[in-house]
C-alpha cells in the first residue's frame, strides 16, 4: 500500500461515513470496475459533491483531475490534495505536466478520475465531453469506465437529495488511432455511454432507487 492508497483507507473512515449518510449514496455496477490494472474514470459533473461521492463509492483509490486554482490557494490545502493523490491542471490551456501525469498514473495500474467535462454543469445534466480521458485510454492503452452521477444536481445543505452513481461497462479503444481523429471518436462513445447511464439513473431514481439493478451497458 503506497501513501496514497492510505490517505484513502483513512479518508473513507472519517469523510466516507458522513458523504454516504448525508447523500444517501447508491453505486450500481461498481462490480464492473477491476480490480488491478491502469484505467480512467470518465465522470460528469453536476456539483462539487460529486468528488467525495465517487470517492467513497469507487471499490479503488482514484487519483481524481482537479483545477489547479484549487490547490493553489493555501499550502495547506496543496498538502492535502497532494496526499490523495490529485492531479493538478490549469484549465483553458494545454497543460503537458499535467498530461504526463494522467498518463504515468494509468500506465502504473492506478485510477485516473477525469470530470469530462471540464467543469460544473449549472444546467442539471451532462454536457459536452472534452478529449482528455479518451486521450489518456488510447495513449497508455487502458480502459475508460464511464461513471454517470445523478441526484447531486438537487443536493445542498437543508435539501439533501438522494444521490447515485452508475458504473458502465470498461470501453476499449485499441482499434483507434493515437491522435486527434481517434480522440474525438473515442471521446464521442463516451459522452453517449454516460448519457445512457445518466438517463437510466434517472428512471431509478423515479422508482425510488430499488436495489440490486445493473445499469445498461
Amino acid at each position: 500500500m503506497n501513501r496514497t492508497d492510505a490517505a484513502w483507507a483513512v479518508g473513507r473512515i472519517y469523510m466516507g461515513w458522513p458523504t454516504r449518510l448525508l447523500t444517501r449514496a447508491r453505486a450500481y455496477g461498481s462490480d464492473r470496475v477491476p480490480k488491478t490494472g491502469g484505467m480512467v474514470y470518465a465522470i460528469n459533473h453536476l456539483h462539487w459533491v460529486d468528488i467525495p461521492l465517487v470517492g467513497v463509492l469507487s471499490p479503488r483509490t482514484v487519483y481524481f483531475v482537479a483545477k489547479s486554482e484549487v490547490s493553489s490557494e493555501r499550502k495547506s490545502t496543496a498538502w492535502y490534495l497532494q496526499l490523495f493523490g490529485t492531479i493538478p491542471v490549469r484549465r483553458g490551456e494545454s497543460d503537458r505536466d499535467a498530461v504526463r501525469r494522467m498518463r504515468r498514473e494509468a500506465a502504473e495500474g492506478n485510477v485516473v478520475g477525469l470530470f469530462v467535462e471540464g467543469s460544473r454543469q449549472r444546467h442539471g445534466r451532462p454536457g459536452e465531453a472534452m478529449p482528455g480521458a479518451a486521450m489518456v485510454a488510447i495513449q497508455e492503452g487502458v480502459p475508460v469506465i464511464p461513471l454517470a452521477i445523478y441526484g447531486t444536481q438537487f443536493w445542498k445543505i437543508g435539501n439533501l437529495a438522494p444521490c447515485s452513481v452508475a458504473f458502465g461497462e470498461p470501453m476499449q479503444f485499441d482499434g483507434l488511432p493515437k491522435g486527434g481523429r481517434g480522440y474525438k471518436e473515442a471521446t464521442a462513445e463516451i459522452e453517449r455511454r454516460i448519457n445512457v447511464l445518466f438517463d437510466w439513473l434517472a428512471e431509478v431514481h423515479a422508482k425510488g432507487r430499488p436495489r440490486g439493478l445493473t445499469p445498461p451497458v
